[in-house]
């Protein structure tokens, strides 16, 4: 067995760090022997892993010294939030977000600092005006130097409250839809917005119900009674002086929801409300004050805002939750024993059944596959900001169908995932204090918002065939792509269970699978089209088709890019031998889950699926081994996974009895027994 270079001093780093960040399980007992045996010996370094997460051991140190911050101070304790309404938990989160702006000037943070991107980890996005953000992106983005020059230091020096109105009652994710109305007025130099019908209302802006003081307002421009489709506008919709709705305002909360209770999520109506012709966000398109409508660049430039926040949301709303339930799932398994595997022996942990490592140990593989694809998509994204600054929006295209394709594959399998963390810790996992159904309910929400899953595969189908037929051309496509227009590998030529430990073996099978079904779902378009069918209707005849063409796309370059990570990864310290497991075992459960479409043309046989499941099964005992220091590597403390279940002593009965007596229900009078329980018992003494 591996043993870390310099493991005595590494032990004593880690004991440090144990005593700062979990401190607040000493209490109880000091940690479970049954997880702390877990931690014994494992085959590579749990720091330098953490720190391979980061991008480096001085952004672990950064990220430590932000989460210390955050959480020794009282402002920012997640304790006892299970037990608040929707309005303590709203208050909180604007209580928390009013602090965080002295708490950044106190620690001297900045926005283009290395500690910035770490806060929203450090508060588990639990906190207000996470919509200021993407208001102040869509200026960044959208708007003139003149208007990055008014409205950015205003909204940074929050004089004013942000929020995004873009969805409607009765449109999403399909911009082109939406119903708002803006009208030039020549006369005024005014735009006159308006919600036209019930339809039309924004619907599930955050920040919007009760805090937001400024939006920005995604309508159909209307210049002397012609349509420009879609454009932003900054609209006051409350008073700066006394928080009032502004005239020709409606607007409030949408109710309760499955999650987000501290997120005021509201609705807007707009009737005959003016703004400034300045107000139209004019980067890339203007209205003159003689009604001439300008367009520089792409119109998909509008789209943009929302690029961003798929990305974030890949990282921050699906990778981190999966990550979350994989080490409270993983720690919780070790500490539970149940059953015997062998007569006569005390009952076995959870894990070492194979069933729980099957429900667990691909999950935590994907967890890595998912963090990786997320620093991939990113640099994209900064390629193409790049270029969009220069006013060069070749990229758009890809980064949009990057960006939506990922979001969609991502927060699907993590959704499903975390639910499967959840149900692998039996009834406790069920409870609040187990912290995965905030997890489950949360990532469902990621689903949904920021463009609904199966339309945003949809968008990416779009690129993807018209990618396809361009290489088939032999016209250039982007580098992403241009696996479509490569030769079609022939038969798998795995001859042992030990082949399918190649990532050429098995990279090489993905590819097949995803040229396979774009090719044959291309062909299918084709042949409808050709034999009559009009084209939106051979579409629609195509979308179930489509959609598995891009899961199979974005499942491809996934398991690709995890491969060529581990590739470049050092030797030292053990890590690119166990990431080599875990991209290997990521690879297989998507083959051994599949097995249908690599099955489907023979490109794999039923003996070589024989011999990919062997290897899958037997990857299971090998990272077996080294699960709980994999879930150690992704650093959470105790306060920020908040979880009964998985804090890092691993004492977890103690915890849910301590953590079950705060509850109101516990300290409070029974308000049920005067009036209902009372005269039950009472109206028949019993003879007992």
């Amino acid at each position: 067995m591996w043993l870390p270079e310099g493991c005595m001093e590494q032990a004593s780093r880690m004991a440090l760090l144990e005593t700062r960040k979990y401190s607040q399980g000493s209490a109880l007992g000091g940690v479970n022997p049954d997880l702390a045996s877990e931690r014994q010996t494992p085959s590579f370094s749990v720091e330098k892993l953490t720190a391979l997460l980061d991008g480096g051991e001085e952004n672990t140190r950064i990220r430590r010294a932000v989460v210390e911050a955050i959480e020794s101070d009282p402002v920012f304790s997640r304790e006892n939030q299970y037990f608040q309404s929707q309005n303590e938990k709203y208050e909180a989160a604007v209580r928390k977000a009013v602090h965080l702006q002295k708490k950044v000037h106190e620690m001297g943070w900045t926005e283009n600092g290395p500690e910035f991107k770490y806060i929203y980890r450090a508060l588990s996005g639990e906190v207000a005006f996470l919509l200021h953000t993407i208001f102040m992106r869509s200026i960044s983005v959208l708007g003139s130097d003149k208007q990055i020059v008014k409205w950015i230091p205003l909204a940074m020096q929050y004089q004013l409250i942000g929020s995004y109105a873009q969805t409607e009652l009765g449109h999403g994710t399909y911009l082109q839809g939406l119903e708002t109305t803006a009208v030039f007025d020549i006369a005024t130099q005014e735009f006159i917005l308006n919600t036209p019908q019930i339809s039309a209302m924004k619907w599930w802006p955050g920040d919007m119900g009760r805090s937001a003081t400024h939006t920005v307002v995604f309508a159909q421009l209307y210049v002397r009674g012609k349509c420009y489709g879609v454009h932003p506008f900054i609209v006051q919709i409350r008073s700066l002086w006394d928080h009032s709705l502004c005239p020709g305002i409606t607007a409030g909360d949408i109710g309760p929801k499955m999650s987000f209770e501290h997120t005021d999520n509201g609705y807007l109506m707009l009737q005959n409300v003016r703004v400034s012709r300045e107000n139209m966000l004019s980067k890339f398109c203007e209205v003159q004050p003689d009604g001439t409508y300008v367009r520089r660049g792409s119109q998909q430039i509008n789209y943009f805002t929302m690029t961003a926040a798929r990305v974030a949301l890949i990282s921050h709303e699906a990778v981190i939750p999966l990550m979350k339930a994989c080490t409270i799932a993983i720690r919780y398994s070790v500490v539970r024993r149940q059953s015997k595997l062998k007569p006569g022996e005390e009952e076995a942990k959870i894990l070492d059944f194979q069933t729980q490592q099957e429900k667990l140990l691909p999950h935590l593989a994907a967890a890595y596959a998912f963090h990786f694809i997320s620093n991939y998509l990113q640099d994209l994204f900064n390629r193409g900001y790049e270029e969009i600054q220069r006013e060069n929006f070749n990229m758009l295209p890809e980064l949009h169908a990057f960006s939506s394709g990922f979001k969609a594959i991502v927060t699907q399998y993590c959704a499903s995932a975390v639910e499967v963390c959840l149900r692998a810790c039996g009834g406790h996992g069920y409870s609040l204090l187990s912290g995965l159904p905030s997890l489950c309910t949360r990532i469902l929400a990621s689903c949904i918002y920021e463009g609904e899953n199966t339309i945003l595969f949809l968008q990416t189908a779009r690129f993807l065939i018209k990618c396809f037929m361009a290489a088939s051309a032999g016209h250039p496509v982007p580098p992403s792509v241009t696996y479509l227009a490569a030769v079609k590998p022939g038969k798998c030529p795995a001859k042992s269970k030990f082949d399918f430990l190649s990532p050429d073996i098995y990279t090489q099978a993905y590819r097949h699978a995803a040229v396979r079904l774009i090719s044959s779902t291309a062909a299918k378009l084709q042949v409808l089209i050709q034999t009559g069918v009009k084209k939106h209707n051979a579409w629609n005849e195509c979308t179930v088709q489509l959609v598995q063409a891009v899961k199979a796309h974005c499942h491809y370059i996934t398991v690709k890019n995890f491969a060529e990570t581990v590739e470049r990864l050092e030797t030292k310290g053990g890590i690119q031998k166990i990431m080599k497991h875990l991209c290997h075992l990521f690879a297989l459960h998507g083959i051994f889950s599949n097995a249908g479409v690599f099955l489907h043309d023979g490109h794999i046989s039923g003996a070589q699926m024989d011999m990919a499941t062997a290897s899958y099964l037997d990857l299971l005992a090998v990272i077996r081994k080294d699960a709980v220091p994999l879930v150690d590597a992704f650093d959470f403390t105790d306060k920020t996974l908040n979880s009964a279940l998985g804090s890092y002593d691993g004492q977890v009965y103690q915890r849910l009895y301590e953590w079950a007596q705060k509850s109101p229900t516990n300290t409070q009078m029974n308000p049920a027994y005067e009036r209902y329980l009372k005269p039950l018992l009472h109206k028949k003494r019993s003879k007992l």
